[in-house]
């Protein structure tokens, strides 16, 4: 999928750029399958702001997705859709039966096209197979760590996992960060690499753009009071005066592990994605 860019009309179009859409056929979403996504602005239950620089943005509704793939009936391609809520395409499947049903559109899935669900199903692009019945070194995604709890792994644009081995009723694969990980045979993956692979090139060009995502403008802790933020006051420019840059809270903002020492997953890591 090429990015359109722009002439430098005005200096926010100088470095803009944006997808061509080629991979969407169809514009409108299907009502059965959108639910309304309510803002919250980063608040929690309690009304309190958890996640800074939230507010605002273009209204959205939610697609619902399905990542469990349970019905094993063939089902085929209807149209290849933009998604508001995440950076993938999604594909929009309609089996015999006339159920219908979003998937994350893969690269190479058209319309027309049929995908299947199943241990039998074949090694295409969209199919959906346990990982027990997937070959090795098949790229892959949409990954179950629990099975029949749908796919949590793998699900951005572009993402791709490569299945390394099977043995003894476990599998090891490689994420798109480098990590290998363990995961169970009876857990499903879906065959390919997820869509929109030019989304990381997309500039977004101007200030505005980010706010229609519902993104708010982020202060630096340096022209901040000292009472707001670590790195503020004193007189003019002045350094932070830490040995390494903190968050509003004091813990060390760059390169600081939050991961839990403890975690009970931590088992199922096989190699760290920064492990040398």
């Amino acid at each position: 999928m090429p990015t359109i860019k722009y002439k430098p009309t005005t200096p926010a179009r100088r470095h803009m750029s944006v997808p061509s859409f080629e991979e969407v056929t169809k514009f409108t979403p299907e009502k059965s399958l959108i639910v309304i996504k309510k803002k919250n602005a980063g608040r929690n239950s309690y009304g309190r702001i958890t996640v800074r620089h939230r507010g605002g943005g273009n209204k959205i509704k939610y697609r619902i997705v399905d990542f469990k793939r349970g019905s094993e009936a063939p089902a085929k391609v209807v149209g290849i859709e933009y998604d508001p809520n995440r950076t993938a395409y999604i594909a929009l499947l309609q089996n015999e039966a006339g159920e219908k049903s979003y998937i994350i559109a893969p690269v190479g899935l058209k319309d027309g096209d049929v995908v299947y669900t199943g241990a039998d199903a074949d090694i295409k692009p969209g199919n959906t197979l346990p990982i027990a019945n997937i070959p090795v070194g098949t790229f892959i995604h949409n990954i179950e760590l629990y099975p029949g709890k749908g796919g949590q792994l793998v699900r951005s644009a572009g993402a791709a996992a490569q299945l390394i081995s099977k043995e003894n009723g476990i599998s090891q694969v490689r994420l798109p960060s480098g990590e290998v990980r363990i995961i169970r045979l009876d857990c499903k993956a879906t065959i390919g690499q997820v869509g929109n692979i030019e989304h990381e090139t997309v500039k977004v060009g101007k200030a505005g753009k980010t706010r229609h995502k519902g993104i708010r403008p982020t202060v630096r802790g340096s022209v901040m009071n000292p009472c707001d933020h670590p790195h503020g006051g004193g007189e003019g420019r002045s350094p932070i005066g830490r040995p390494s840059p903190v968050t509003p809270w004091g813990k060390p903002a760059l390169g600081y592990k939050t991961r839990n020492k403890k975690a009970r997953t931590d088992k199922f890591i096989v190699k760290r994605r920064n492990a040398k």
